[in-house]
């Protein structure tokens, strides 16, 4: 009998260890990711970019709060937040006090599920259903996570254009509201970039391909987008399990090129962020830790490859 239930045991111990590594480690092992993306004028210096997401913020997760505060020592010279920064109504100080310090420098940002309405318990299984229903909580006090931004100058771009200027270099962007929840209006946006800026950016939570197609066939340099933390489980040779949008699951993550269909020749540059935190519902990352990204621009003709490093 004993070696019968030996293999049952063994393997129920190494679910029960993955399980805590996953819930009490990796999900708390804040990591900063770096990209080269060479996406400006020849000739010019590189320009830095500090790319939040999905930091799903509850009001004890003081860490988290340091950790993104911490952050501004990279001296970035633009800061984007692609959405889904709550996890509670009484998150948003905590939020806006972890990007506290970087509410100083140039930034901008869109909203998202998560921050307009409060997450629920779920079943995990409904993730591998393409057309599963989208449910949510109650109204989250996303007025107040916008206008606190918003009061130190960043700029809103949810289904919103903005032009800035960060270190002598004109930013033309572009931004819809999260297609998640079918809440994107890209034609209030559309249109041929400005071909006079220095980077043609666009922001958009969820990367669904409909989306990103518009973004690259209007001809934006780089496009931000977070929501599908990765996969937030990962196995080792295979990647994510999921995505929760229509996004390929070998683009889940990280640096990609985007072309929309048709004769485009290279498409645009496109990175998601695996993001920062998880549901409070199901507080588990495997092989996929959080993540902030510093994009490191630099003129098109250098030649950079897609691979990142991290600290």
């Amino acid at each position: 009998m004993r070696p019968a239930l030996a293999v049952p045991a063994a393997v129920v111990g190494a679910g029960l260890a993955t399980v805590g590594y996953a819930s009490l480690v990796e999900r708390v092992h804040w990591t900063l990711r770096r990209f080269t993306v060479p996406v400006l004028p020849e000739g010019q210096r590189p320009l830095t970019v500090l790319h939040l997401s999905d930091l799903h913020m509850t009001a004890g997760q003081t860490s988290k709060r340091d950790w993104v505060a911490a952050l501004d020592a990279l001296a970035p010279d633009l800061v984007v937040n692609t959405g889904d920064n709550l996890a509670g109504h009484d998150t948003v100080p905590i939020v806006l006090a972890a990007q506290e310090p970087l509410l100083d420098r140039p930034g901008l940002f869109c909203l998202a599920s998560n921050d307009y309405y409060a997450p629920r318990p779920k079943n995990p299984l409904k993730y591998f259903k393409s057309d599963h229903k989208r449910v949510h909580g109650d109204e989250l006090p996303w007025r107040d996570l916008r206008d606190g931004m918003l009061g130190r100058g960043w700029a809103d771009v949810t289904n919103g254009t903005a032009v800035v200027e960060v270190d002598g270099r004109r930013i033309a962007v572009r931004g819809v509201d999260d297609p998640h929840l079918q809440r994107d209006d890209y034609d209030a946006v559309a249109g041929p970039t400005d071909a006079g800026a220095d980077l043609r950016l666009g922001l958009v939570h969820s990367p669904e391909p409909r989306v990103l197609d518009r973004f690259a066939a209007d001809g934006h340099d780089l496009v931000l987008s977070g929501h599908t933390h990765g996969g937030q489980l990962r196995v080792p040779f295979y990647g994510a399990l999921v995505t929760n949008c229509g996004i390929p699951r070998d683009k889940a993550r990280w640096l990609h090129r985007w072309s929309p269909p048709g004769p485009a020749a290279n498409g645009t540059w496109l990175h998601v962020s695996a993001g920062l935190g998880t549901s409070p519902y199901a507080p588990y990352r495997l092989c996929c830790p959080p993540e902030a990204t510093l994009l490191t621009l630099v003129p098109r003709d250098t030649a950079v490859g897609t691979a990142g490093s991290v600290r």
